[in-house]
């Protein structure tokens, strides 16, 4: 009995593997790349310890613990240590949204496409379809692992030996292998992919969230999240490996209770009942609009709570990273106070960078929503009725816009409540709202990418993702790998003026407003004009 219930799972990991080879490919060359390139760059950057003590020291405060987890080897930062510190944490992140989407696209996505429902009619186990999905998950992660961890040890850096790096490579492997598991746990709960993947990012967010808030007061609220977990691996200074059994233990456990839920459930149902509709729909929720924003509206939820829990994570170490600032010369030295302007101030356009692009994440998956609609073959249902393409595609820019809009504007509230309870001189509401909005052009921007993407190329909407990352690496550790200039400018992010220490340079404003109408408008213009998928 048992061996049916997996039967033909060699199969079905070769198709798998098939689908998505171009998709792994991707992700691990990716992230290999930007490991070794980063590592690279830290060793020509910061060639003698005095250059690594001077950073080590900006290190030290509880806004970029906060934001990067503990500095572990502080006291003695090597190449090593600082690779672990500044990148390590953000590149697992980035693996566990890697293993959230594969799981998700091979699970509740197949199902909801009807190729489960396919390929069970053939002589396939009930359980055939998770196996072959989690062994290639766990394949993939693996192989990340020993690419990344090699890579870095091939690069010969002197406080990069063998076991260290190999452990930075577990730790991304690891990660995604419980994340990995939790997706699947996901999947059997939720009735849809829009609820697993929601649910999965939920965890991360609050992985994240629980290791910001722990690391910087409560330590105990850092073991609740596994983000915590594997950064006490303490790579490159005493390579505990401890933390990853304890990661991978513990996602074996929820995976067990995965395939259990998948051996009792229905197949296309879930296990959390979902909630009754009313039998006749209100006048808006007959309309584009109305439908896209109900479709959306527990992400909108989660996303907002999210962001202003984020801010008000930020804004609570902001009355430290004062008293930090005050009682370092080094860090004195370092941050030339600008006439005018706290020092405070001058790190706050740091976190209005990360925050503006994170806020920028809900909104592209609001605007590729409608991808997703299109390509589930919901699109003729609509369209055959008396309702225009342009109507269709307005409503989720609409949402995506205001959106975007509104949980930036959360997070900034969350920053400035909490900051303003723990600084003795706050920071004005004012000034840090006009830091944040200042990158709403740039957000207008990644979502008329996405437009244009779907109005002429809809099998290539992922590369918006991909632009979004190159933003952020650019854009956030540009200066601190002292990229080139050019390189920053070829993101919308780079080109937005760091208020309030620079002025608001209102042609700039425009220019990059009128790129963002431009794509959407030449977006809307494809739209109307391309075959459906059907």
């Amino acid at each position: 009995m048992s061996k049916e219930l997996y039967q033909n799972t060699g199969r079905l990991i070769r198709l798998i593997v098939r689908r998505d080879r171009i998709r792994i490919f991707i992700w691990l060359i990716s992230i290999s790349l930007i490991t070794i390139l980063t590592a690279s760059s830290f060793l020509g950057l910061y060639a003698t310890e005095a250059e690594r003590q001077i950073i080590a020291e900006t290190m030290g405060n509880p806004a970029m613990t906060a934001m990067l987890g503990p500095g572990f080897g502080l006291a003695n930062y090597t190449v090593g240590a600082m690779m672990a510190h500044q990148m390590l944490l953000f590149t697992a992140i980035a693996v566990g949204i890697m293993n959230i989407l594969m799981i998700t696209r091979h699970t509740r996505v197949d199902e909801e496409t009807g190729r489960v429902e396919m390929i069970r009619s053939l002589p396939v186990g009930r359980l055939s379809s998770l196996t072959a999905t989690t062994y290639v998950a766990f394949g993939t992660n693996v192989l990340l692992a020993f690419l990344v961890g090699i890579a870095l040890y091939i690069l010969g850096i002197e406080s990069m030996n063998l076991e260290g790096s190999l452990l930075y490579g577990v730790v991304l492997g690891a990660t995604g292998i419980f994340f990995t598991s939790i997706t699947a746990l996901f999947a059997q709960l939720s009735e849809n992919s829009r609820g697993t993947i929601g649910f999965s990012f939920t965890v991360l967010g609050i992985a994240y969230l629980l290791r910001a808030i722990g690391d910087i007061g409560n330590e105990v609220l850092s073991w609740l999240s596994p983000l915590g977990w594997v950064l006490r691996s303490e790579v490159y200074v005493n390579n505990y490996w401890w933390p990853i059994f304890l990661t991978i233990g513990t996602a074996l456990m929820i995976l067990t209770l995965a395939f259990y839920l998948n051996s009792i459930r229905d197949l296309e149902a879930g296990l959390i009942p979902a909630k009754p509709g009313r039998k006749n729909a209100s006048a808006f929720l007959q309309s584009p609009l109305g439908l896209a924003l109900r479709l959306q509206r527990t992400g909108i939820i989660a996303w907002a709570i999210g962001m202003f829990l984020l801010g008000i994570s930020y804004g609570s170490v902001l009355g430290d990273l004062e008293a930090f600032f005050e009682g370092n010369e080094m860090m004195r030295e370092l941050l030339t106070p600008m006439e005018g302007f706290s020092l405070t101030e001058q790190y706050l356009t740091m976190l209005m960078t990360v925050i503006s692009i994170m806020c920028t994440i809900p909104a592209l998956i609001m605007t590729l929503r409608l991808k997703g609609e299109e390509k589930k073959n919901r699109m003729e249902h609509l369209l055959s009725r008396a309702v225009s393409r342009t109507r269709i595609m307005g409503s989720y820019l609409f949402i995506s816009v205001t959106v975007g809009f509104f949980l930036l504007l959360l997070a900034i509230i969350g920053l400035w409540s909490a900051s303003t309870g723990v600084m003795d001189h706050p920071i004005s509401f004012g000034t840090i709202f006009s830091a944040a909005m200042v990158y709403l052009p740039a957000m207008w921007v990644m979502i008329g990418v996405a437009i244009f993407f779907i109005g002429f190329l809809p099998s290539a909407t992922s590369l918006t993702w991909l632009y979004l990352g190159y933003s952020f690496f650019v854009v956030y550790l540009g200066g601190l790998l002292q990229f080139p200039n050019w390189l920053s400018k070829l993101s919308p992010f780079g080109n937005i003026p760091q208020v309030p220490v620079e002025d608001l340079n209102f042609t700039n404003f425009f220019i990059i407003t009128a790129i963002a109408v431009v794509l959407m408008v030449t977006g809307f213009i494809g739209y109307n004009n391309r075959d459906i998928e059907g």
